[in-house]
């Protein structure tokens, strides 16, 4: 991460969901499971129209936190267009066709984790205030 500042998880995940925003992403929510589970400290989970549009949104979140010094340890799906996840370690991206996102329903895996949701209207403040408190 040469010349890169180091991004606390909160801010990947604030970063992963303006990403995701950018290529009009919907229902956008980061959950906050970082007392709740071991896998990651925070989702951001997203809905998408079309198929490509599920491959534009993941490309966006990859290459936007590449360009902030952050790779993704793996991530599945994004080829076929239905549900990608990008896993970064602290915090997971998954990117959902919205009858797929509606059949797996993470969201209710975790019901009591603090969640942000998001619409892509905030501005920076804004969405930085929705996220303080997770």
């Amino acid at each position: 991460m040469k010349g890169k500042t180091k991004l606390s998880s909160k801010e990947r995940a604030l970063n992963a969901a303006q990403f995701a925003l950018d290529k009009k992403a919907e229902g956008v929510v980061i959950l906050n499971i970082t007392d709740l589970s071991s896998i990651a400290d925070y989702l951001i989970i997203c809905s998408a129209a079309s198929d490509r549009q599920v491959q534009a949104i993941a490309s966006s979140v990859e290459e936007g936190l590449k360009e902030k010094g952050v790779r993704p340890l793996s991530t599945e799906g994004i080829r076929e267009g239905h549900w990608a996840l990008l896993d970064y370690g602290d915090i997971i991206a998954h990117v959902f066709l919205e009858p797929v996102r509606e059949f797996y329903n993470l969201e209710g895996l975790w019901p009591e984790a603090p969640k942000a949701e998001l619409d892509g209207m905030e501005d920076a403040k804004t969405l930085k205030s929705k996220v303080a408190n997770l």
